[in-house]
């Protein structure tokens, strides 16, 4: 029985959850420092790197706004967590902390920013099969806009952080 347990507890953490928790500000007010979370592995399809043999297969695209975990592409054995800003063949500029997308009059919707980010960034064209990730708390998150590698590939995406339980339970959106 206990190997039952033991086998369906490490099957749930390794393919279907990740379980993690919130080490700095970046994300700040969406999830703060010390919460926990957790991700669905499988929101995207199946991204697996078994015994070294990567397994990926997309069944649905990661949209603009969704709150992703992914590998850090300078160094992959950290895991970030982001909201997805820049999709696969779109230009990301960002000026006086706005963030406008393919040369738009409008900037985007960020009202789930805390306060009024600063700087202007870009414009980055963002390549297929890949991502341009920002901080919810833009003045203080180490994110694409300072990465030597910046862009998120599909490959380097976890899974999509969809609820965070500690300190209480919470929807991510």
């Amino acid at each position: 029985m206990i190997i039952i347990v033991v086998v369906i507890v490490l099957l749930v953490n390794n393919v279907i959850l990740i379980n993690a928790k919130i080490p700095s500000e970046s994300m700040e007010e969406t999830i703060m420092t010390g919460d926990r979370i957790f991700g669905f592995r499988l929101a995207y399809g199946i991204n697996l790197d078994l015994f070294g043999n990567k397994i990926s297969k997309k069944v649905k695209e990661p949209e603009r706004f969704d709150i992703i975990i992914f590998k850090y592409p300078d160094d992959e054995s950290q895991l970030f967590i982001k909201r997805l800003i820049g999709l696969p063949g779109e230009t990301v500029e960002i000026v006086d902390g706005k963030v406008y997308i393919d040369g738009s009059d409008t900037p985007l919707d960020d009202s789930f920013v805390p306060e009024m980010p600063l700087g202007s960034f870009g414009p980055y064209e963002v390549p297929e099969n890949s991502y341009f990730m920002l901080g919810d708390n833009r003045n203080n998150s180490k994110d694409s806009r300072f990465w030597q590698n910046t862009f998120v590939t599909f490959d380097e995406i976890v899974g999509k952080a969809v609820i965070r339980y500690f300190p209480s339970i919470k929807l991510l959106n």
